[in-house]
């Protein structure tokens, strides 16, 4: 199996197009894919029309070795997710016995029949694994086709992330061939973008063998941040990487500190 280098994201919910709700989810994931030893290249926000999310689907899995979905898994009618990925991935849905009788257990215990809408969350593309949601009426699902993985997450992150936590991450670490994924940020006052930048480019682009390191320099209110990436196998050499140990002079230190 190939390993996994690159993730996308995609947060789906018209909801998230509007000022009144957050897409959360996706910083939960970005670190957590981080810490696994991937990198998040690309995150989307798509709205609820299936047309829309067949589209931007389409485009993540031809660009990235994992997407990962959250939202769009409920019982409503504009819960598409599950109908979007199976058109993409051209395999039809069918009605998972053991997902149904989960789904009508869970209301039976409130004492409540299950409405109908809910036996839509029972419909799994073909060949997916399901992965089980104690907290919700929404499984998961993880599918594998081709070089690619999507997994599809339920929306509320109290049901997203212990998902995340029990079924992909042990998933991902599996096929992230020892790669690790370290960032930092040193926060600068008293110098401009393009001083820092004078400072520290030359700093970080003597780093290299097993340790590849990205620099973003980024102006906020009263100072600068300098974000800094560091990818590879070995650890301590990402660590010392981070530290800027590697390669650093004490004047190029006292430099960037104090200008």
């Amino acid at each position: 199996m190939r390993a996994f280098h690159t993730a996308e994201i995609l947060a789906v919910g018209s909801e998230l197009l509007t000022p009144f709700r957050q897409d959360t989810n996706s910083l939960f994931l970005a670190g957590r894919l981080n810490d696994a030893g991937i990198d998040v290249r690309w995150k989307t926000v798509v709205g609820d029309d299936p047309s829309d999310l067949a589209s931007v689907v389409r485009h993540a899995i031809a660009r990235a070795d994992i997407v990962l979905t959250t939202g769009g898994l409920g019982p409503t009618a504009d819960d598409v997710t599950r109908e979007a990925v199976a058109t993409v991935l051209g395999v039809p849905l069918d009605e998972d016995t053991a997902v149904f009788d989960a789904i009508r257990a869970r209301f039976a215990a409130r004492g409540l029949p299950m409405p109908d809408a809910n036996r839509r969350q029972a419909q799994v593309p073909r060949g997916a694994i399901v992965m089980a949601n104690p907290l919700g009426t929404a499984p998961g699902l993880w599918i594998e086709s081709s070089d690619h993985v999507i997994a599809l997450l339920p929306g509320p992150p109290r049901e997203m992330q212990p998902m995340f936590e029990t079924h992909v991450d042990p998933r991902i670490r599996a096929r992230a061939g020892g790669r690790q994924v370290r960032r930092r940020v040193i926060k600068v006052t008293g110098r401009s973008e393009s001083a820092v930048e004078e400072v520290a480019h030359p700093i970080y682009s003597r780093l290299g063998g097993a340790v590849t390191v990205d620099t973003t320099i980024l102006a906020a209110p009263g100072q600068i941040e300098l974000h800094l990436s560091a990818r590879g196998a070995d650890i301590a050499a990402l660590d010392a990487a981070l530290e800027a140990g590697r390669g650093m002079t004490t004047h190029d230190a006292v430099a960037l500190a104090m200008g």
